[in-house]
């Protein structure tokens, strides 16, 4: 590792040929001094003559200094980034290794959020989900280690790849441990809870310290004009490693799935080995065969102090406070759908190999949500579908509380199983849309001087949204269910009130007993209308006029000045 302070000008800011676009020069760079070309799109705020007080509105978000750096930012920033582009062949191979980098990352995730709580829950119950739904929470904390994967790294390796690097190896090594002993934590999950989520954890900590890198050399790997598919590429890589590991991986490792189809039964050891070659077959391409440009040096201070106080002026405009507030509670409303849903929809009879086709053939319509999303979120409204997107998926949400309400005794018809397919292609595409969408206003705003950490910063409230209320509404279903064990004494029948009957341990005591669980109060159901309710009001009242306000705001209105 080296560190060196890089050259300043006269009056300790860059000129403008310094921020104009750099051509693909190889320039040295430090780990204490880094620029990157201001890639980041650039739109245009345009002020109409008419629209005066809604201007006022805007600015006031900003301070008096704020303000005059965005006056200034109108003249410099140039022009709208809604001109067509045609891809180049530099950047349609730099997309393809975004998407393999962004599909390593998923397949850890699909594992810990998809197929291994779906194995579990027939050993667990929601309050010990609730526990290893834990291991996803790194990779919406990332922020507090981003800084030092943009600070620190060795100069002949290359910035990113430092850090690219060694965690796909660390990643790799993880999954070849849990391929040699995962089978025997499984068998006997309810004593090895937390084993098993320290475990994945690990996992998705790696995963997420990758993540950081991959999302930053995505502002240099691609041209200025194709920045907004670089969410693109996450959507592609990360919803095809994710639906390998949870999809495809819990048709295959299903017996009676791959008994009707005639293929090999996947076990979840084999399928953790294939996934630790693949990590250190790429590593080591990345080492050996691909060559990452140096960045442009710059006269600002890139220490890992010198980004944690950046992270910290950044969280204090005023603006980048309100969009932290709309991530921390925008997805509430989707919680008890996303985290519970399809749990119950399993636990009512619905076969996994059945819900894994279902989401299989979801799978290429989400692809092409992806691509359409990024189209439309270049222009000067970049956030309109995400949130034109929200009401649809509120609605899907509230469709799908209602089939598990009225879930049909197994086995299901034909005409219910496309029905199912169905809502889930739509539920999961307006999903995509959000998501891209909210991923490309972040890519825009971001400043590539610290373009991981700035991404990091913003897609960490917005994991983070996502993340929290799972393992409350996990908690909340089990707390909220009332249930009794009804078992047969001689000719008559005793109807035992217990909570236990809600646990793995109260069920399984009251079968040893010769009785059967029968839930009374189901608390999903009340659990999934507090979330919609607050998520439609917190919608109309504060996320609408402030995503409106904030996609206004001119892109220098997102800078802060770094020493």
């Amino acid at each position: 590792m080296s560190r060196r302070n890089p050259p300043r000008n006269g009056n300790g800011k860059l000129t403008l040929k310094e921020r104009m676009p750099l051509d693909a020069q190889a320039v040295s760079s430090s780990m204490s001094g880094i620029t990157v070309s201001p890639r980041t799109p650039k739109f245009t705020h345009r002020m109409g003559r008419n629209d005066e007080a809604d201007d006022e509105v805007e600015m006031s978000l900003l301070r008096e200094d704020e303000r005059q750096q965005a006056a200034h930012g109108l003249d410099v920033e140039g022009q709208s980034s809604s001109a067509t582009h045609s891809l180049s062949n530099e950047d349609k191979r730099a997309m393809v290794l975004l998407c393999v980098l962004y599909l390593i990352q998923g397949v850890p995730l699909g594992l810990a959020l998809g197929s291994i709580p779906f194995i579990l829950r027939e050993h667990l119950s929601y309050s010990q989900l609730a526990t290893f739904a834990l291991s996803g929470y790194p990779y919406s904390l990332k922020l507090l280690w981003s800084p030092i994967v943009d600070s620190v790294f060795f100069v002949s390796v290359g910035r990113r790849k430092s850090w690219i690097i060694p965690m796909q190896l660390v990643v790799g090594t993880i999954m070849l441990y849990l391929s040699l002993n995962v089978q025997v934590l499984m068998d006997d999950a309810s004593n090895h809870v937390n084993q098993l989520t320290f475990l994945f954890t690990s996992l998705v900590f790696f995963s997420a310290t990758q993540d950081i890198a991959v999302d930053g050399w995505a502002l240099t790997l691609l041209s200025h004009e194709s920045l907004s598919y670089a969410s693109t590429c996450q959507t592609i890589g990360l919803n095809t490693g994710f639906f390998a590991s949870f999809t495809v991986f819990l048709a295959f490792n299903s017996e009676a799935f791959t008994t009707k189809w005639g293929v090999p039964h996947l076990t979840l050891s084999a399928y953790l080995k294939f996934w630790c070659v693949m990590s250190y077959a790429v590593s080591l391409w990345l080492l050996f065969f691909k060559k990452e440009k140096k960045e442009a040096l710059s006269d600002a201070d890139m220490s890992i102090k010198a980004v944690y106080k950046q992270i910290w002026a950044i969280c204090k405009l005023r603006h980048v406070q309100l969009l932290i507030i709309v991530h921390f509670f925008a997805k509430v409303g989707f919680a008890a759908n996303e985290a519970a849903t399809s749990l119950k929809m399993v636990e009512k009879g619905f076969l996994r190999e059945d819900l894994a086709i279902a989401v299989l053939i979801d799978f290429p319509f989400q692809i092409a949500g992806g691509w359409l999303a990024a189209n439309w979120s270049r222009g000067d409204h970049p956030l309109r579908p995400w949130l034109v997107a929200f009401w649809p998926r509120y609605m899907f949400a509230l469709i799908a509380t209602l089939i598990v309400y009225w879930f049909p005794k197994p086995p299901i018809t034909m005409g219910f199983f496309v029905f199912l397919v169905i809502h889930t292609v739509f539920s999961s595409f307006t999903s995509t849309v959000q998501f891209v969408g909210i991923s490309a206003f972040h890519t825009r705003v971001s400043d590539p001087l610290i373009g991981g950490t700035y991404m990091t910063l913003l897609n960490t409230f917005t994991n983070l949204g996502g993340t929290w209320p799972k393992y409350f509404v996990l908690k909340g279903v089990d707390l909220l269910t009332v249930a009794s064990c009804k078992a047969k004494e001689g000719a008559s029948e005793l109807v035992v009130k217990a909570t236990e009957c809600v646990s793995e341990e109260g069920k399984t005591a009251c079968t040893e007993a010769g009785g059967q669980c029968i839930i009374e109060t189901d608390g999903y159901y009340m659990i999934s209308v507090v979330c919609m309710l607050f998520g439609v009001a917190f919608l109309v009242l504060f996320i609408m006029p402030t995503a409106r306000k904030l996609q206004a705001l001119p892109t220098s209105a997102w800078r802060v000045k770094m020493s």
